[in-house]
């Protein structure tokens, strides 16, 4: 199947794995907490960047567009910035460092991915 060909079909792909890469945020934030035993694990900062890095590669099969490819990413960061925020109660997704962790974790491969396309 030629992407070109299919822009309707194209469009929808790049669609979903742009709420594919929100979801992903979303995961990656309310399991970043997670502890085994005393020691924090910040283990879903890594599933989340190499989820990213699928998502982006995934994009790029479908066009030939680096900003397109890049949808994935794009809502991770917008979704992880939205969280950082904070709610109207004052209450925080994130605290701590840990944010840092999540942010090089889970933007460096992807970007990676993105810079090696053709």
């Amino acid at each position: 199947m030629n992407p070109a060909r299919e822009p309707v079909l194209a469009a929808a792909v790049l669609t979903v794995l742009a709420v594919d890469g929100a979801l992903s945020a979303i995961a990656a934030a309310l399991l970043l907490p997670l502890y085994v035993g005393p020691v924090p694990v910040p283990v879903s900062a890594l599933v989340s960047g190499a989820v990213n890095a699928a998502l982006v590669w995934a994009a790029g099969k479908w066009t030939q567009s680096r900003n397109l490819a890049a949808l994935p990413l794009w809502a991770w960061l917008a979704v992880v910035a939205v969280l950082s925020l904070g709610g109207p109660g004052g209450d925080v997704v994130f605290g701590g460092y840990w944010i840092l962790a999540l942010l090089i974790l889970g933007a460096l491969p992807p970007a990676w991915v993105l810079r090696r396309m053709p």
